[in-house]
């Protein structure tokens, strides 16, 4: 195999375990202050019993010096799952103004049923005021992640 077909070998193979996601806010006619750019979900589909992290993009006109991510997860439409993190472990604190990313990583659990889930996350800040409130969609899979044969 010539370098060239490696690299595009590895590109294409790289890119099948790494999903940016379309992400809705909550509520088109809000004008949050937190401005989210993006989500990456990795591995994608995510793989019961292995870790997965979301990384979301986000910017902000203010500096945010603490608050809570309130996560809320749905699998065919119905409610199964809630939890709260303190934003300050899932970011550097206190948030700058501009762009920042909020990562999470978990390990779901080995019974997780696949198919298609809905998140909805909040972050509010120390005063429980709503900064910003996303909908996306992500995939729970059947195999093994590729990635564990990189």
């Amino acid at each position: 195999m010539s370098r060239f077909s490696l690299v595009i070998f590895c590109f294409l193979f790289v890119s099948t375990i790494v999903r940016a996601t379309d992400v809705e806010y909550c509520d088109d006619n809000k004008e949050y202050e937190v401005k989210v750019q993006g989500v990456n979900i990795l591995p994608y589909p995510i793989v019961r019993g292995e870790p997965a992290t979301f990384s979301i993009s986000a910017n902000t006109d203010n500096v945010i010096s603490s608050g809570k991510l309130v996560i809320e997860v749905s699998y065919f439409g119905w409610h199964i799952h809630s939890e709260t993190h303190d934003l300050c472990d899932e970011t550097k604190c206190p948030v700058a103004v501009g762009d920042f990313l909020v990562a999470h990583s978990q390990v779901l659990p080995g019974y997780t049923p696949h198919g298609s889930y809905s998140l909805k996350m909040k972050m509010v800040d120390g005063h429980k005021k709503e900064l910003t409130c996303i909908k996306f969609s992500f995939e729970i899979g059947l195999g093994s992640s590729l990635a564990a044969y990189i």
